[in-house]
This record gives C-alpha cells, sequence and structure tokens, in this order.
C-alpha cells in the first residue's frame, strides 16, 4: 500500500503512454464505489494519454443515456465515457437492464429494447437461450472495444460472490473468465466490515476465480491512515494479495449517480441566507433519469428536496416548482402518486400559483389519458392522467432514443439547447394548441444538425404554471437552466454549468487516485 503519487515520475508517465489490455473492477457490494473507481481511472489514463474506454458487460439501471449510435446505456457508462474523452456508445454496456415493477424489467441489447420479461425468465434455470444470446452480444462488443483501445477498464455489478446468480453469469467473474482478464476488489470501509467484505467475497470465490484477483481497493477511509496498517498488513498476509490503495472519504463528490438519489449538498456563507427557489421532485418507484435535476441539486440559489414515500405522514412541502421526473412504469407510478395524495397536493400548489414542471414519463401523467394497449411497461389497460395538459399518450413497442438539439421558449426568451429523448410513448395533442416551449432541430447520429427539419415538443398551459416535455438533459445547458429557474419565479438566477462541474469532478477524482493508489503495481497487473 502507498500513499505517494507514483504519476509524478517521468518513468511510469512513459510506462501508462504504452500500457494496453483490459482490466475489471469488481466490488464486494452494490455502492462499494466501482462506477467512480473505473470514472476515475479512465480519467487518469486518459490524460496520460492512453487510448481508454470504459466498458460494464451487463448493468441493471433506470438512469440511462442516449449513445451517438442511436442506443441507449447506462448513465455510469455515459459519465465514464467522458472520463476517458469520449462519445457514449452502445459497446460500453452492451446489456441494460431497466426494472418495470418487482419482478419484470426491460431487456436492452446493442442499445435497443428487446422486449419485457419476469426476473425469473431472464435468470431462472429456463433463461438459458437469454444468457447465451446475452452473453454474446457482451464478448461482441467487448472484442471490438479490445481492437480500437489501447486499454478497456471494466465495471462489475453488485459483488462477484451472489451464490444465486453465479450459474450463467456474465456481469462480474463468468465474464472475467470468457475475456480472460485480470481483477481488482473494491470495498467500502465507512459501512464497516471491510476486512470481512474481501475475505467472505474472495473465499466464495472458485480457485480460478481466486487467482484472478490481483488487489484489493479500500475505499471511503475518513481518519488517521497509520490506524488502518494493521489490518492492511494482515489482509495482505491471509489472503497473498495486496492492497492497491487506500481512498479518502471523498466529501461532496458531484457525479452522475447509477441509480442511488443523492441529497442537495448544504449551503455555507452567505448563500445559505438568500431567498431560494424551493424545488420538491418527487419519487417514484420507477423513477428513472433523476440525474436530470444534477443541476438544480448543486445550484446555490435552489432549495432541492426529493418527496418519497418515506415523507407520507408528513405535510406535503410547500414549494415553488414541483417536478414530475421520468418512469420506466407510468400508470403504475401515476397510480402510486394517486395513493400518496400527491395529485391533491399538486392540485392546491397550482391554485396558489406554484409551478410545475413534467419530463417524459412525468410529462404524459399531466395529460388526460395514457393507454397502454399492448401492454409495453405493465398489464394492458388505460389510465386517466392529471388532466392539467391537453395531451392524451399511447405507449409503443418502438422506443424512440435520439439526441436532439433545438431552442427552448419560455416567458417570450428563447435560448439554444442540446439533449436526449427516450420514451415509448406517443402524445398527441389538439391542434389548435400553440404553447409548445420546445422546438427541436433533428440531429442524426454523427452529430450533425439540420436546421431544415423541425418538430415542436412539449406544452405550456394557458396560465404559464405547467410545462411539459420529453427533453431530458435541459437543465444540463446553463442558459435554459437559467430560463427555466426565472420561469419558475428566481428572477436573479446565477448561471451554472453542470459540465463544467462534472469536468472539474473527474479531474479531482483523478488527483486522488494519482495520490493514493499504488499505479507500479496496477501497471504490473494489467500487463
Amino acid at each position: 500500500m502507498t500513499t505517494d503519487n507514483p504519476l509524478s515520475t517521468k518513468h511510469l508517465t512513459t510506462q501508462l503512454s504504452r500500457l494496453t489490455g483490459s482490466l475489471m473492477v469488481q466490488g464486494t457490494t452494490s455502492d462499494a464505489g466501482k462506477s467512480t473507481l473505473v470514472a476515475g481511472l479512465c480519467r487518469v489514463f486518459a490524460r496520460h494519454g492512453v487510448e481508454v474506454a470504459p466498458f460494464k458487460p451487463q448493468n441493471m439501471a433506470l438512469n440511462s443515456a442516449v449513445t451517438e449510435d442511436g442506443g441507449e446505456i447506462g448513465r455510469a457508462q455515459a459519465l465514464q465515457a467522458v472520463a476517458c474523452n469520449l462519445k457514449p456508445h452502445t459497446d460500453f454496456n452492451p446489456v441494460l437492464l431497466k426494472p418495470s415493477s418487482d419482478t419484470g424489467a426491460q431487456v436492452i441489447i446493442h442499445g435497443k429494447a428487446l422486449t419485457t420479461l419476469e426476473a425469473k425468465a431472464f435468470f431462472g434455470p429456463q433463461s438459458q437461450g437469454y444468457k447465451a444470446m446475452a452473453l454474446d452480444a457482451v464478448m461482441t462488443s467487448f472484442r471490438r472495444l479490445r481492437q480500437q483501445y489501447s486499454l478497456v477498464v471494466i465495471e462489475g455489478a453488485g459483488s462477484p460472490a451472489e451464490i444465486n446468480l453465479r450459474h450463467g453469469d456474465i456481469a462480474n467473474m463468468g465474464f472475467a473468465e470468457e475475456a480472460d482478464c485480470p481483477v481488482i476488489i473494491i470495498a467500502d470501509i465507512d459501512k464497516g466490515g471491510v476486512f470481512a467484505h474481501l475475505v467472505g467475497t474472495l473465499a466464495l470465490l472458485s480457485p480460478s476465480e481466486q487467482a484472478r484477483v490481483k488487489g484489493f481497493v479500500i475505499n471511503r477511509f475518513r481518519g488517521d491512515i497509520s490506524l488502518l496498517q494493521s489490518g492492511v498488513d494482515w489482509l495482505e498476509n491471509y489472503t497473498q494479495k495486496p492492497v492497491l490503495g487506500v481512498l479518502p472519504y471523498l466529501h461532496d463528490l458531484h457525479l452522475d449517480a447509477e441509480d442511488s438519489l443523492i441529497a442537495a449538498p448544504n449551503a455555507t456563507g452567505n448563500i445559505a441566507q438568500q431567498k431560494k427557489l424551493v424545488v420538491l421532485v418527487l419519487v417514484l418507484p420507477r423513477i428513472s433519469n433523476h440525474t436530470d435535476f444534477d443541476p438544480l441539486r448543486l445550484h446555490p440559489q435552489v432549495e432541492f428536496r426529493y418527496v418519497s414515500m418515506a415523507d407520507q405522514h408528513q405535510p406535503f412541502p410547500a414549494a415553488d416548482l414541483i417536478i414530475l421526473p421520468g418512469s420506466k412504469n407510468v400508470r403504475a407510478d401515476l397510480n402510486f402518486m394517486r395513493q400518496q395524495g400527491w395529485d391533491s397536493a399538486i392540485f392546491k400548489h397550482l391554485r396558489y400559483g406554484g409551478k410545475v414542471i413534467g419530463i417524459c414519463g412525468g410529462y404524459q401523467m399531466l395529460g388526460k389519458m395514457i393507454n397502454d394497449p399492448l401492454g409495453i411497461e405493465d398489464k394492458a389497460g388505460s389510465s386517466a392522467g392529471l388532466g392539467l395538459l391537453d395531451i392524451t399518450t399511447e405507449l409503443t413497442a418502438n422506443k424512440v432514443l435520439t439526441q436532439v438539439s433545438g431552442q427552448l421558449q419560455l416567458n417570450q426568451q428563447q435560448v439554444s439547447f442540446d439533449g436526449y429523448e427516450i420514451h415509448c410513448g406517443i402524445s398527441h395533442f389538439s391542434a389548435s394548441i400553440i404553447s409548445h416551449p420546445v422546438t427541436i432541430f433533428s440531429v442524426d447520429h454523427s452529430g450533425t444538425t439540420s436546421g431544415a427539419m423541425t418538430q415542436s415538443d412539449g406544452q405550456v398551459s394557458q396560465d404559464n404554471l405547467i410545462m411539459g416535455t420529453y427533453i431530458h438533459g435541459l437543465l444540463d445547458n446553463p442558459s435554459a437552466c437559467q430560463l427555466i429557474l426565472q420561469w419558475a419565479g428566481l428572477e436573479q438566477a446565477q448561471v451554472i454549468d453542470i459540465n463544467q462541474i462534472r469536468e472539474q469532478q473527474l479531474n479531482r477524482l483523478a488527483d486522488v487516485l494519482e495520490a493514493h493508489l499504488d499505479f507500479e503495481q496496477l501497471i504490473g497487473v494489467i500487463s
């Protein structure tokens, strides 16, 4: 274990620039820090001249991104692509599972949705056909990446020691064995039990898998590192595997979350005394793409809060703006919203002049009716919407997946934006409606914008209190975020750039890894 910075030497920088191969990061648990470590490693390697790409064989997540080749991958892999200075591509995450209920998930192969399967059909004893197909897709993507890039950094899923999922595994050791790549295991010390997690995980692996593990990383350590040294020495002696580094707990690390909802940071200084715009986001059981709201969560003039089922016995909070987010099961989440009484709270909020925004599934909920005749997301049927916007939505088998560019118009102002659409529903509105907040310019998969072809998106209510749109990523655009905040009541809204924040945080993370990981050993593992 080392806490020095080995990358300060010209020798190691030269070694990195010549590095080729692959490295897989697995974790003792979910949220051990796999996604973050892979993103940080990708940024370290990229800024030292390595042609590096991220990869996750199989991901289960509701936060996703649209790729340049017109597909869909997990949000964490899109962030890791940014860390590599690459545009997201479907090969970075060839299998994506998007849960639509407690037992069902949409299966996405190479960026395209196949069908909705019950969990037992994908993971159970009858799943061999799907597993074989998924593994073929995984290995096809991996081989392409190995041909195109010098180094591929791979993220596992959950834990490799899930006994019930070991048969036919393609997400952890099953992939590592097939691809013949070295593995390091990361564990979170902040939750306690880090040595038991690492030793227990290793013990549950087969002999060949144990041999494939080349070292450990301990994550989120607080305090005096010398107090940990005896435990590290014991672990290395007991397992005969090195601890490649102990990473400190990084307070206020603001990077796109794969799934976990992250609370807003606490404001300090004069900002905390300023009057803020109060923004609530409703946490639905199948909430998707909640990374849309990171610019609001980090904005110094916004008091941001998630409202969840845990708040059901509390009075609904007063707010300036309520946001209905995207959903992977719109009708079920709409029913859940009514069960919580949130529909009544929204109506009351509007009577007092509050603003409401619906994005994607949330936009559909604001309309008159949602029809699912084919049972795309759940059982076939129809549900009455909140009736706040004049749209009717029908869920269709063909998912819309596209990157878009356009203009946002609110309060007689207009700004440009880039974003993406990812939805199954097609919404129809009255021809007399002219209050569309968004004009979209068509964008092909090469990123070229054609101004000759435009279409309207979304709707603003006649009283200017409600806005709906299918566009994800609107708030990532600084000018669009500022305009939306002004529309919501924050007249002197500051401009923040979430893309700049993301870059700063990736570089901060890379600096920490360079200081606390033993890259001499890591290079040896990869080589």
